[in-house]
């Protein structure tokens, strides 16, 4: 079977996702056949490493000999059963980990399918504990400019990214959105933690006109992936959680992109040391295996909603795969690799790594910005540097740095004119020096 097989099948019966489906008449589909490490091989015979961690969830590489034995043990012992009622021993050993490795606090863990839906489940968690509570004014979520949480519909009410909002505005509740702390705003001389502080009176007066009709504030910690890769110092998190706590408000840390070692530490907030009331995850908590979410919150919130089942106040929440015993065991195995290879630590040396091989694109006359945290480095690209304007978005140039990279064996996924790296974290130095390399080949190709 080649390429051209699968397209043609593809292409008859497929509707594929955050794409515009026309564009396959001139961009051809790649269709993969197996993967290994870091990576991906079509039916051709060609290899791309996967630089983007296919959309940010694989963290050991594809095919792991680890995990793969872990899910096939689980397959011959419990496939899946309902956790309403019901319970199993992956489950309860997955959440008792979480706890122990989450923020201090977060000590109950719910269960949901993917990054949406738990953001979902966070926000009616926050507002269904205010109602509990007698508080039933506080219906109303404060959210940061260009942020992303998901494309449902409440999720897509508290993001910021038009991309993906602005057509379904009619349907949306309305979220009061606060200037982010955006450290490519910064002016000459100021640092990410100066433009943090310069930020948060926005954040304060919000909160000071509407905590008391707002149920929390949600925010990305550190990253808004969606969002180009734009990042923020963690002293924006100390500030906004001391005001929260001030102002009698919820906040919600969404680490679905940015949790599991991807900013540096486990979790982002780790880096402000503090400790949401929700902190939502996904993505590599399966190593991009199989669909899981979870939230965790803290006891206070926990026990508003412990109760006679008579008085109504239960969280009647649920997915028919909530828990299911396959991911569950995907994601300890995933928490076993952590633990035993000192994945934190090895991540510090190859973000230092990805730091060296790109560090030349700062002198680049088209780039204006390189900005990393952890493991995630961005490239933005613009028509001026003096004055950082933009190329016209119509003018995809980010899509022609994307095209350059599939013919030099290589998956880099633009977001806009942003060109990233976010790759397992079983790449290698040279893999990281390869990817640096045939990023600016493609930067230089573009901007002409």
């Amino acid at each position: 079977m080649k390429n051209s097989d699968i397209i043609d099948r593809d292409l008859s019966v497929v509707w594929h996702p955050c794409t515009q489906m026309k564009d396959h008449e001139s961009l051809p589909l790649v269709p993969i056949r197996r993967g290994e490490g870091v990576w991906l091989e079509d039916f051709d015979g060609n290899r791309y490493i996967d630089a983007i961690s296919s959309w940010w969830v694989n963290l050991f590489g594809h095919a792991n000999p680890r995990i793969n034995a872990a899910v096939k043990e689980q397959l011959d012992t419990l496939e899946h059963v309902i956790l309403a009622g019901f319970s199993h021993e992956p489950v309860v050993e997955l959440s008792e980990r979480l706890v122990k490795i989450a923020p201090p606090g977060l000590n109950h863990c719910f269960y949901t399918d993917n990054g949406s839906a738990a953001v979902e489940v966070a926000l009616k968690m926050s507002f269904h504990y205010w109602r509990n509570s007698g508080r039933t004014n506080k219906t109303k979520f404060i959210t940061l400019s260009n942020s992303y949480h998901g494309e449902t519909l409440a999720t897509l009410a508290i993001g910021d990214v038009a991309l993906y909002k602005k057509t379904y505005e009619p349907l949306l509740m309305e979220a009061i959105t606060v200037p982010a702390p955006d450290c490519y705003d910064r002016e000459p001389g100021e640092s990410c933690a100066d433009v943090a502080r310069r930020m948060f009176v926005h954040m304060e007066r919000a909160l000071e006109r509407h905590a008391h009709e707002s149920a929390a504030v949600i925010v990305e910690p550190l990253v808004q992936c969606a969002g180009t890769m734009r990042m923020y110092d963690p002293e924006y998190l100390r500030l906004l959680r001391e005001a929260c706590d001030r102002h009698g408000v919820h906040l919600i840390a969404d680490e679905i992109a940015v949790g599991f070692g991807r900013t540096g530490t486990m979790f982002a907030c780790e880096q402000a040391d503090i400790s949401p009331d929700f902190m939502t995850t996904s993505k590599g908590l399966t190593a991009g295996y199989l669909p899981m979410a979870v939230v965790l919150t803290n006891e206070t919130v926990y026990r508003a909603f412990y109760d006679e089942y008579e008085n109504l106040t239960a969280f009647l929440h649920s997915h028919s795969y909530t828990g299911n015993p396959l991911a569950c065991r995907t994601a300890l195995a995933t928490l076993d690799i952590f633990e035993e290879d000192d994945v934190l630590a090895r991540n510090l040396e190859l973000a230092e790594v990805m730091r060296q091989a790109t560090e030349h694109l700062n002198d680049h006359p088209n780039v204006a910005d390189m900005r990393q945290t952890g493991m995630i480095l961005a490239v933005e690209m613009v028509k001026d540097k003096a004055t950082r304007e933009p190329f016209d978005w119509k003018e995809r140039r980010g899509l022609r740095v994307y095209q350059h990279a599939l013919s030099r064996g290589a998956l880099l996924r633009p977001l806009g004119n942003v060109s990233y790296m976010m790759p397992p974290y079983v790449i290698t130095p040279e893999q990281i020096h390869f990817l640096a390399k045939v990023m600016t080949e493609g930067i230089d190709k573009a901007v002409k």
